[in-house]
């Protein structure tokens, strides 16, 4: 359900894509990705949200946001913060909800359709709110992992669900631990906590 005169903007929960593409088993190629929403719509902007810890020499998923940033896309970060719990294991805690929430209401006004990367049920009432304003939203997470990665309010409120492993063909590649090294855009998002 999509327009090639529509103006289109992409939102990117990336621990939340991450999760849904690693329990369907295999990686996102951005590059790729990218390029399929191009072909779909006008695209505006393809924003991609992420914590880093910043106390790391070395973060796992630089790289990754580095590639992201020279390769076309908005990149949203914000410090992660450790901590330990109550059973004494390390966690780390980068919610990014606000942030992709004020930029879709923001950018509301100049889209047509957003396309939404995640499957955290919280974005409900911003979907309701974006519908509101006449846009219309999809949703790109999946119901076929166990448990399934996307809140049923969620899919229920979206104009349009995407299957993520229905784009396996178009946007995935084998998980790392199966391929050599090379290739764009290598998915190294770290999960990290949403409380």
């Amino acid at each position: 359900m999509f327009y090639k005169d529509e103006r289109l903007a992409l939102f990117i929960d990336g621990s939340n894509l991450y999760a849904a593409a690693k329990a369907l088993g295999f990686d996102i190629d951005y590059k790729l990705l990218r390029q399929e929403f191009v072909r779909r719509g006008k695209m505006l902007r393809a924003f991609y949200y992420t914590a880093l810890l910043e106390n790391d020499d070395y973060s796992p998923i630089r790289p990754l946001v580095d590639w992201l940033h020279y390769n076309g896309f908005t990149m949203v970060t914000k410090p992660a913060k450790e901590y330990t719990d109550s059973q004494g294991r390390r966690k780390v805690k980068g919610n990014m909800d606000i942030e992709l929430t004020v930029d879709a209401m923001e950018l509301a006004p100049r889209v047509d359709h957003i396309v939404l990367f995640s499957g955290d049920g919280d974005f409900r009432p911003l979907v309701e709110s974006l519908q509101r304003q006449g846009v219309r939203v999809s949703v790109v997470s999946t119901i076929r992992s166990q448990p399934p990665m996307i809140a049923d309010e969620l899919r229920r409120q979206a104009d349009n669900f995407i299957e993520l492993d229905d784009l396996r063909e178009t946007i995935g590649r084998p998980p790392r631990d199966q391929q050599g090294t090379g290739g764009s855009g290598r998915n190294l998002e770290v999960a990290s906590s949403n409380s």
